[in-house]
Formats: structure tokens, sequence, C-alpha cells
């Protein structure tokens, strides 16, 4: 395991601190766990990007969903949704 040196404001320091005391583990490991968790979550957000940018790209091509399972989808609500009054 590689160690990183990290400087942070006197503030978040005591906030590391107090949580690390208040859940019994060493401050290293929320550190850790907060890099850890704070990466995956733009990970995630970086593919729910690239995701959306490729349906807007392949949006009317024959990329696009398979044409006759959308008319049967929109032929199945016509006949299953009960109209709006």
């Amino acid at each position: 395991m590689k160690n990183v040196s990290v400087p942070v404001p006197e503030e978040l320091y005591a906030e590391i601190r107090a949580f690390a005391t208040a859940s019994n583990v060493p401050a290293t490991v929320v550190v850790r766990q907060a890099i850890d968790s704070w990466l995956k979550s733009h990970k995630r957000e970086a593919r729910k990007k690239a995701i959306a940018e490729y349906a807007r790209e392949m949006a009317g091509t024959d990329f696009d969903l398979d044409r006759d399972l959308e008319a049967a989808g929109a032929e199945h609500l016509r006949r299953t949704t009960v109209p709006f009054e």
C-alpha cells in the first residue's frame, strides 16, 4: 500500500478525527474510505454522462431502439393505458 500526504484545513482534520474516534476506527481508514467513495461516485457520473452522450448521438440512427419493438410497445400502451378524463 502506498502513502499519500494531503494537507487539510484544521476544521476538516478535526472532523476526520472526531468521526474516527466516534466510529472507533483509525483516521487513515476514514480518509481512505472517503477517497474511495468519492472516486467511485465520480466514475459513476462519468459513465452516466458517456451513456447519455452515446444515446444522444445514436438517437434516430440504426443503432437506436429496434423500430419493431418500439412500435409494439407504443401499440401496447395505446391498448392498455386508461385515457385521461
